[in-house]
């Protein structure tokens, strides 16, 4: 399967070492990647990664290369749903990502933001930042702190 991210989005830029990679193609490249994560289909998955890339989830202190990675979203248990909410370029070889996972049933849900370094058209570097959705916690709320989120703060 070839799905590199010039099959994406086109030249890159002069002098840059992602050559084949604009910061547009790399940013679908991240979105359709969240996707495929939510279908656990690590086919589609593994072709947005370098061989020799490198992923940490940041949050649990762990270090996975591409394979352990695939293994890690593909027999996790559930029946998942998920999509990129937000995606930005952060230069000529960074994306940036805040994505929504959740459990079809709707027993679990989880907001993940990743950072994503490119090079060749594929991604060598991720570093994930996982986080339960819920509740605020009890302190927060005895304290009178913050409020729930309205349709108007998203804009």
């Amino acid at each position: 399967m070839e799905c590199t991210v010039s099959r994406l989005g086109g030249a890159g830029h002069a002098g840059s070492e992602n050559t084949g990679c604009t910061p547009a193609a790399m940013c679908a490249a991240v979105a359709a990647l969240w996707g495929a994560v939510a279908r656990q289909d690590a086919e589609t998955m593994r072709c947005f990664f370098a061989p020799h890339a490198a992923v940490l989830w940041h949050n649990s202190g762990e270090y996975f290369d591409l394979e352990d990675y695939l293994r890690a979203n593909c027999e996790y248990p559930g029946d998942w749903r998920g999509q990129a909410e937000r995606v930005e370029s952060l230069g000529p070889d960074t994306v940036v990502a805040v994505a929504r996972v959740w459990l079809a049933d709707g027993s679990a849900a989880f907001h993940a933001v990743g950072f994503y370094r490119f090079e060749a058209g594929r991604i060598v570097r991720a570093d994930e930042y996982w986080g339960d959705d819920g509740p605020p916690p009890a302190w927060r709320k005895e304290k009178g702190l913050g409020r729930p989120i309205r349709p108007e703060d998203l804009v």
